[in-house]
């Protein structure tokens, strides 16, 4: 194999890939980026058995040939070398060497055979369609901080994606919860993605996805089948096993009767919750939202350090009521809302709160409280 590539070509091909590598394995191969040299160009390939990313990077290709080189080695050589390097790989002499070149640069890199590089993008997929990339961002973004990341509830450890009907509309829903907090959101579900099985995507694929759409310049192409998921975001294809799980029936838990609307300035509620959970000795301590006719208290007592209370204005007409909420599940909620108010739906104390934008709004938040 005989290649010579731009530095920035090459570094950002790497940079997708190589984040798949997990730095401590037992498989040697799987520590290794797969390098095919094509007359198309260059391909790389790594994968963590779970995940797979491949690139294509445009290339001169003097002589095609295909091997492995240790990812995290690899990406660090080409970082350090100069803006505008060019770098050529040679692995025309000894057997189970590669060299690449760059200036006066030289560097001699072990090889393992392309032959042992494991492949997990073989099968078929039964669903195709697309999403812009902001669709898709909002999708992930608005959802992802409700995974859990309890190993024993190994179902919830992801975004669950599904097409739901409505009032006669197909909805795409990405849905997360770890049993304190629901997030939902949904768009018009895509032509494509009719009949599509509901899937969990696992949440190191959701942090891989979200650092690829910022690069995305067109559509992302999606084909799921009812084990695995692709991305095709330009030259750059992630591919993913799903959790082979079922995700609880969500729905269960969305209220439907909460009759008390509290509608609130969302910054100013933000930052005073932010300022009142200071005084707690730990941040998921509860804070106390004491509701009344056009006024809202928070407060939160704390034995060790002592207490904090601020009133804020608030458009509220039911009955006075006291309830408590994590004050970091309450700004995680309410940082994901998008306009200046924030719409609280509640039942009584012990019962689950709705949160949203408005009336209608396609993103949607579910809060268990705490006692206070």
């Amino acid at each position: 194999m005989k290649v010579t590539i731009e530095r920035a070509a090459l570094l950002r091909a790497l940079g997708h890939v190589h984040r798949v590598v997990e730095r401590r394995t037992t498989i040697p191969i799987l520590a290794n980026v797969l390098i095919e040299a094509t007359p198309d160009g260059l391909l790389l390939k790594a994968t963590d058995l779970d995940l797979e990313i491949t690139e294509r990077a445009p290339a001169e290709v003097g002589q095609p040939g295909a091997t492995t080189l240790p990812a995290h080695t690899l990406y660090d050589i080409v970082r350090k070398l100069p803006e505008g390097a060019q770098v050529s790989l040679d692995e025309t002499g000894e057997q189970g060497q590669l060299t690449l070149r760059s200036g006066r640069s030289r560097f001699n890199l072990q090889t393992l055979p392309q032959s042992d590089f494991p492949d997990v993008t073989s099968g078929e997929f039964s669903h195709k369609f697309s999403l812009p990339p902001a669709d898709l961002k909002r999708l992930i973004e608005k959802t992802q901080f409700a995974i859990s990341s309890e190993e024993t509830r190994y179902y919830l450890n992801g975004i669950f994606m599904h097409v739901a009907e409505v009032e006669g509309r197909a909805l795409l829903r990405a849905v997360a919860t770890d049993g304190h907090r629901l997030a939902r959101l949904e768009l018009p579900a895509p032509p494509g993605s009719a009949g599509m099985p509901g899937v969990i995507v696992p949440r190191k694929a959701v942090a891989e996805i979200q650092k690829l759409i910022e690069d995305a310049q067109s559509d992302v192409v999606i084909e799921l089948s009812t084990n695995k998921m692709r991305f095709a975001f330009g030259e750059a294809l992630l591919t993913t096993k799903l959790i082979d799980g079922t995700f609880p029936d969500y729905s269960r838990v969305i209220p439907a009767g909460n009759d008390k609307r509290l509608t609130v300035e969302r910054d100013a509620f933000k930052n005073a919750v932010d300022r009142v959970s200071t005084i707690s000795s730990e941040r998921g301590r509860a804070v106390k939202l004491a509701l009344s006719e056009g006024k809202l208290v928070l407060s939160v007592t704390n034995p060790d350090s002592g207490s904090a209370v601020e009133e804020l204005e608030a458009d509220y007409d039911a009955p006075p009521i006291d309830i408590g909420f994590s004050s970091r599940y309450l700004l995680d909620i309410v940082n994901q809302l998008d306009s200046d108010t924030a719409l609280f739906l509640l039942a009584d104390p012990g019962s689950p709160t709705l949160i949203q934008d408005r009336d209608g709004a396609n993103a949607l938040y579910v809060l268990m409280p705490m006692r206070v």
